[in-house]
């Protein structure tokens, strides 16, 4: 019966977003909205801005500096901001600050939709070939600047063009990325959750204040050389129709090397927290590399996570599929 039911909804979803056919087969063609280019130079740019900050680790000047940064980014454009200010208990018991940032397009709709990245630093470069670095922060030009990178970017586009009516959210969120390092082997009462604290806390408010959206799109390391995008296991769980509908589009518009039409593996990320707490259907993202030292790439938690590993290609790739699902969902 599940299956049959996402089945169903994904034809729905295809179909209220121009599809020329009812079937889910791979090869059938969705009739593409016109849409605006999204500038991979642009968010290469974004990506450059964060990292001169320095590491943005909750706690810090350069995340006091790139938070704000944010939010005037989103000011600036016209957006109604929101900050979630709170604090959360890192994997050793330490209390950290964490500042959920979010951004709303067309605040007056209903009708919503939520794209999402986490902005925080990696404190610890645990992965790092050279043992020597594994206690100094990562620069996070991948995992974290380039999600929000693609966010920032996408929003410019949207209120510049000026012809959505949707709503959108632009969610950054913070502390995901503190969990328990890999060179501690203390055992801790709380090492079990110690991830995603940020969305954890943003998707428990969503709750308590009746906030909804149709689907979210979580970006995390959407910039990385050699990154390809396989579907993930807890997005097809929770949103295998939107994940289906995005796939087809990056396949059809000339992505297809980017997102290839294979199923990928569960990843503990903030659309978790989404999916299970908020009950909004979210799609991860995410690098799955089947080659390598990790499944994310060759410079995730290391110190080799600058702008210079970024491919502008892989950025054009994922925000310009999105900007077409974007434009092929508006009303």
């Amino acid at each position: 019966m599940k299956h049959t039911l996402l089945l169903i909804n994904l034809i729905i979803l295809l179909s209220s977003c121009g599809r020329t056919t009812g079937s889910t087969n791979e090869k059938d063609t969705i009739d593409m909205r016109p849409c605006p280019t999204f500038m991979a130079g642009n968010a290469l740019e974004h990506i450059k801005k964060q990292c001169a900050m320095g590491p943005r680790v909750p706690g810090t000047a350069a995340w006091q500096a790139c938070g704000d940064s944010i939010v005037a980014w989103f000011s600036t454009l016209g957006l109604t901001v929101e900050e979630q200010n709170t604090t959360v208990v890192r994997y050793d018991g330490t209390r950290i600050p964490c500042r959920n940032i979010t951004a709303r397009l067309n605040p007056e709709n209903n009708d919503r939709i939520l794209l999402c990245a986490h902005w925080d630093s990696r404190p610890w470069a645990d992965n790092d070939p050279d043992e020597a670095n594994h206690h100094t922060p990562v620069p996070a030009a991948n995992d974290g600047a380039s999600g929000v990178a693609v966010l920032l970017e996408l929003a410019r586009i949207l209120v510049a063009a000026d012809s959505i009516t949707t709503g959108v959210d632009f969610v950054c969120f913070d502390a995901e990325d503190c969990g328990t390092p890999q060179w501690d082997d203390t055992e801790y009462d709380n090492e079990n959750s110690t991830w995603c604290l940020g969305s954890e806390q943003w998707a428990e408010q969503a709750v308590a204040n009746g906030y909804k959206a149709r689907f979210g799109l979580l970006f995390d390391m959407v910039g990385g050389r050699g990154s390809t995008f396989s579907k993930e296991g807890f997005s097809m769980q929770y949103a295998a129709p939107v994940v289906e509908l995005l796939w087809h589009i990056a396949n059809q518009i000339g992505y297809g090397q980017f997102f290839p039409l294979r199923d990928g593996t569960f990843i503990t990320d903030d659309h978790v927290n989404v999916n299970q707490t908020a009950q909004i259907p979210c799609v991860d993202i995410v690098p799955y590399h089947t080659n390598g030292p990790s499944g994310f790439g060759p410079t995730w938690h290391t110190l080799s996570d600058t702008p210079e590993n970024i491919d502008p290609n892989v950025l054009e790739a994922v925000g310009q599929s999105v900007l077409q699902l974007i434009y092929n969902d508006s009303k």
